[in-house]
């Protein structure tokens, strides 16, 4: 069996797709402010995956009429969206110094990794509980393999809850899982063992 890999832009050329460059860094402001203010989600541009289902044409003209057809006033709500999220991106890249940026690399580095270690020890410690068990943190040779600590003798690895469905991983863990879901009053955990 062979295998091979077909470049995005290689697909644009052979689609007939025309390349668009954009100025270095812009797409990914962009990204971020459409992810902020959701701007390309389903309720303000349609599912994607079911229009270009409905879709009979060929060509890429053919696709751009009938979508804007389909949805007249998508792409302008979209980008009004984007828009003002750039904008406010803007006032906060004005508000960035150097003391700003060395408090977030201090409460990144040291404030954030203690709280998510604590975090971890707090799961593991609440489930041990639970099963009646002892727990330990991993060591860094187990935590390379995935697990983040031991709820008996059981190996298992904390991950949010939104790991479950993020589809494009292509870590391979093989123990438990505990799953948590961060709330205003404290977080919620899932497990199946």
């Amino acid at each position: 069996m062979k295998t091979i890999k077909i470049k995005t832009n290689e697909i644009k050329e052979l689609s007939n797709v025309e390349n668009i460059e954009f100025p270095k860094y812009t797409t990914q402001i962009m990204n971020l402010a459409n992810q902020n203010a959701q701007g390309t989600v389903p309720r303000v541009v349609g599912q994607m995956s079911d229009l270009i289902q409905e879709f009979s044409g060929k060509t890429i003209g053919e696709w751009e009429v009938w979508y804007k057809n389909k949805h007249p006033e998508a792409i302008q709500v979209a980008s009004d969206k984007v828009l003002d999220m750039v904008e406010k991106l803007k006032g906060a890249i004005q508000q960035i110094d150097k003391e700003l940026i060395q408090k977030w690399v201090e409460d990144l580095v040291v404030i954030k990794t203690f709280i998510g270690l604590k975090f971890q020890s707090a799961i593991l410690k609440k489930v041990a509980d639970i099963k009646g068990c002892s727990f330990r943190l991993a060591t860094p040779i187990e935590e390379s393999k995935g697990i983040d600590g031991f709820v008996g003798d059981k190996p298992v690895s904390i991950k949010p809850i939104t790991y479950k469905y993020q589809n494009a991983l292509n870590e391979k863990i093989e123990c438990d899982f505990i799953f948590y879901d961060k709330k205003k009053d404290g977080i919620n955990i899932e497990f199946n063992f």
